[in-house]
């Protein structure tokens, strides 16, 4: 179990121990992140300044007075800025010489040849408005001196800061407007002046000549040097493989295979530099304290307060040794849908001892109060249950939920008959599925044949046998769980619903015993009813899987993160293509740390609560190195690979679906041409010309090395798009946004309400089929309690209020979420073309939200209208805070 790591503030070690998190009553949780905000050197000396410095200029007659005012948010760490190094600090604020600024001309000398000086001032504090401290520096500026291009900023404080913007006054054409919304490292931890651009943006052939070397220099800081262990204030972007999700210092059965690779194929993370592992010299080693992420992707303090880091932190190291103590077996699980519903009626006694009253404190919705001595685990039904108790129960929702669930993304058309699987029949066995035509038509009875039910594209499948079977045997000598392959066949009925026909479990050939194969139906006998729900329960535990470790975290965030790397390495700040990415990457790096470091690490809530165990994350690489291309993520192009649609100019959105109600297409499709409106128009207004988009340095580099870097193991593919055109471009960059936005949203804020009820989308299937090879004993106690034998399948009490309690947590979203297409960045609001182009945007995601709300209204839209059916709203774009069901956040953010 990690432990909480003591902070640090300045000289002065202040230890906040879990079980007390807060200081004089305040609300301010522990902070995983870091053992230190700041580290001042001990050499510091105080100087006292008899007057104050005056701006560095050469008067003239023409020379304009300027005023510069930094907004500079009060943080959590300015807060418990303690110790000595605070009075250093006040003594600094008091003399005026907080921030140094320097203004940088946007031009060249023309008669040095050079770079024109830099005018230098000193802010000093003015105000405070709530969380906002306003400082103000005044400038002489020469007529000669031309545009202001940059501000070079020196922060003479011992501890970090935080700089929302720098509004430039005084200049004939109006104020300059400079968004920071970044921290500026203390000088005294690093020499290197920060520098932040205006809001301008230019490509790199348009860069005034005054700001190509700073543009240049910038990006070599944010690429590093690739050598030592970063620091919490860097922001260095660089890459490495996952070779941190194991423990092998703690304990030798925690070593992890490396992913990135010609064994384990997987996407690039963000290179630390901590050191190796002592017991594994190819191993990263783990800290107590969550990996380094660059300083600006790190959490606002609104998401650190109320949600995410902390929130799961304290969730895991508080809520789960209370479950150990209360449980007692970890292995103990259900005995029928009374212990089930107890979780949501009575809760469980956490045995919280000196941790009384913390988890209420940051996870209201959970923990809730019942005697002056008790905490009670106490989880919100999800809005599945309050529509309909025994929705988990009915095929039809089982169904229902492969169009308009939280995994929309894996059904596919049956294209051939017979279904064959393509591995090795010497190793796996016959090829041909058992699913027969006569077994389909059956179950169809008599409507069509099999041979038209595939012309007329009315069969659909969920297909887990390739991929699961080799694995099949390394997961079963893993102790509680089991594995098959399996494929799932579905028949669409002329309602546009779905009707599963038949589910086949796969046992390779092992342990001497032949391979295994048994079909199971919808039937009306008792014996195959039971043994249909409990096929049910199997192939249920594989979608899970599918949904978040593919899905979600391999599709959205794992393969986001090199597109993050690369842009801050090879964009500058003021390239148009960076400015517009941004918003779709804040805190997708932390998340996807958090994730490292808590979920998808050796022994964590995925390997503990998910049929592949501790090979889970070798599922992910091999699905990394089967199934992911850039081409085939973008929505139109997914729904083309699997099928579900084909290219019609005469349909909307230019796709005829192979199912007419399909909510998440139906929905997304609206999304996605909304979001490619706005980055044609974007785009085209950059790249007028089509040269422009190959004689841009920057942005070619930032391509080249998502695809040679990056994703490094793909990059001798033959389907990687080329970059040469607008049109490509905005092809790459809506793929991309729709990923971050779109994509996540729908397979993210769902998860509560359709796993948060267990049976449901159980994440484990415990133990094997009743008639594969049963002995006597093993199946008549089958026949005697199939209920039994059902519950006894699901995950265990441990696992499944552990995973219902994270699910709750990253189903929600945070106060401060940032939805696409709600606010107008201000890079883009300087440009009335650009501002213009947006404020359309925004008009067709609300209109969007319209079209949602009607087509929930429809009765003839049978998947998402009718009894005891919870509304498809994943990618309605706005919503309020908290577990709703709804919005699409810009970028990955939780």
């Amino acid at each position: 179990m990690l432990k909480p790591q003591a902070c640090q503030f300045g000289s002065t070690k202040t230890i906040l121990p879990l079980r007390n998190p807060f200081l004089h009553g305040s609300a301010l949780p522990f902070n995983p992140r870091r053992p230190s905000f700041n580290k001042a050197r001990n050499n510091s000396k105080l100087v006292f300044f008899t007057r104050n410095i005056k701006a560095v200029t050469t008067r003239t007659e023409k020379a304009a007075g300027v005023k510069a005012t930094v907004t500079v948010k009060q943080t959590l760490s300015s807060r418990l800025n303690l110790g000595l190094n605070r009075g250093f600090d006040e003594i600094q604020d008091m003399l005026g010489r907080t921030l140094l600024l320097e203004l940088v001309s946007a031009e060249l000398d023309p008669r040095a040849g050079g770079g024109k000086k830099t005018i230098k001032g000193y802010a000093r504090q003015v105000s405070k408005e709530k969380d906002d401290v306003n400082y103000e520096a005044k400038f002489e500026v020469p007529a000669g001196f031309g545009e202001v291009g940059a501000v070079l900023v020196e922060n003479e404080h011992h501890r970090e800061m935080y700089v929302q913007e720098i509004v430039l006054d005084g200049f004939h054409n109006g104020p300059v407007h400079v968004k920071c919304a970044s921290w500026v490292h203390s000088k005294f931890d690093n020499a290197h002046k920060r520098v932040f651009f205006t809001n301008k943006s230019y490509l790199p052939w348009q860069t005034p000549s005054g700001l190509k070397k700073l543009r240049e220099e910038e990006l070599k800081v944010l690429r590093g040097d690739g050598e030592g262990e970063r620091k919490v204030f860097d922001r260095v972007y660089d890459y490495d493989v996952y070779n941190d999700l194991g423990d092998p210092d703690n304990d030798l059965s925690k070593k992890r295979p490396i992913l990135g690779g010609k064994q384990f194929p997987y996407p690039r993370r963000c290179r630390t530099g901590r050191p190796m592992c002592d017991a594994d010299p190819v191993s990263e080693k783990r800290t107590s304290v969550l990996p380094y992420v660059p300083r600006d992707e790190v959490f606002s303090d609104v998401k650190l307060l109320t949600f995410s880091t902390n929130y799961l932190y304290c969730l895991l190291h508080g809520m789960i040794p209370s479950l150990e103590g209360a449980i007692g077996d970890a292995n103990r699980g259900f005995s029928s849908l009374t212990d089930i519903d107890q979780l949501f009626n009575e809760g469980i006694n956490l045995p919280l001892q000196e941790n009384k009253g913390f988890l209420k404190s940051i996870m209201p919705r959970l923990i809730k109060t019942i005697t002056d001595t008790d905490d009670v685990l106490h989880f919100e039904p999800p809005l599945t249950v309050h529509k309909d108790k025994l929705f988990w129960y009915r095929d039809e929702e089982f169904a229902r939920q492969t169009l308009a669930g939280c995994n929309p993304f894996s059904i596919r058309l049956v294209t051939e008959w017979p279904l064959k699987s393509k591995l090795d029949p010497q190793i796996y066995g016959p090829s041909e599925s058992a699913i027969t035509k006569e077994l389909i038509e059956k179950q169809i009875k008599g409507y069509m044949t099999v041979d038209e039910a595939i012309k007329q594209k009315k069969l659909f499948i969920l297909d887990y046998h390739d991929w699961f079977l080799p694995y099949v045997k390394k997961v079963r000598d893993v102790e509680g769980t089991t594995l098959y392959g399996s494929r799932t066949l579905f028949f669409l009925n002329p309602d546009d619903t779905l009707r599963p026909l038949a589910i086949e479990l796969t046992r390779p050939p092992m342990d001497g015993k032949p391979v295994w194969k048994s079909v199971y139906t919808p039937s009306w006998n008792s014996t195959d009813v039971w043994l249909w729900r409990l096929a049910k329960a199997h192939v249920l535990a594989h979608d899970s899987y599918h949904h978040q470790l593919v899905s979600h975290w391999l599709r959205t965030h794992c393969c986001t993160e090199p597109y993050i790397l690369a842009a801050n390495r090879q964009l500058s700040e003021m390239h148009p293509v960076y400015r517009l990415l941004h918003p779709h990457f804040r805190y997708t790096m932390e998340t996807n740390a958090l994730g490292r470091q808590f979920l998808i690490n050796g022994d964590g809530i995925i390997e503990s609560s998910f049929s592949p165990s501790k090979y889970s994350l070798e599922l992910n690489s091999l699905a990394y190195g089967q199934q992911w291309r850039f081409d085939q993520q973008g929505l139109p192009a997914d729904l083309i690979n699997r099928g579900m649609a084909v290219e019609d100019a005469s349909a909307p959105h230019g796709l005829r679906l192979a199912i007419k109600d399909y909510p998440f297409a139906n929905d997304g499709l609206i999304l996605w041409d909304a979001i490619k409106q706005w980055i044609s128009e974007y785009v085209n207004h950059y790249y007028s010309k089509s040269s422009f988009v190959e004689s841009d340095e920057e942005l070619q580099a930032w391509w080249n090395e998502i695809r040679t870097v990056g994703h490094f193991d793909k990059k001798d593919e033959p389907w990687w798009p080329d970059l040469r055109t607008p049109q490509d471009l905005v092809e790459i960059l809506t793929t991309m946004v729709w990923v971050c936005s779109g994509h996540h949203a729908s397979v993210n804020f769902g998860q509560y309400a359709y796993a948060g009820y267990f049976p449901n989308r159980p994440t484990i299937a415990r133990t094997k089929m009743p008639n594969e090879d049963p002995s006597e004993e093993q199946w008549k106690h089958f026949l005697e309690n199939p209920e039994a034998v059902l519950f006894e399948c699901f995950p265990s009490q441990m696992q499944a209020a552990r995973v219902m309690a994270v699910w709750d947590v990253l189903s929600s979203h945070s106060p401060d979420e940032e939805y696409i297409g709600a606010t107008i960045e201000p890079s883009w609001a300087e440009n009335s073309d650009i501002k213009a182009a947006f404020e359309r945007f925004h008009g067709r995601l609300e209109e969007l939200e319209r079209v949602v709300d009607q087509r929930n209204g429809y009765r003839n839209l049978k998947n998402r209208c009718g009894a005891g059916i919870v509304a498809y709203e994943f990618l309605k774009p706005f919503s309020e805070p908290g577990v709703t069901g709804k919005g699409v956040p810009s970028s990955i953010s939780i």
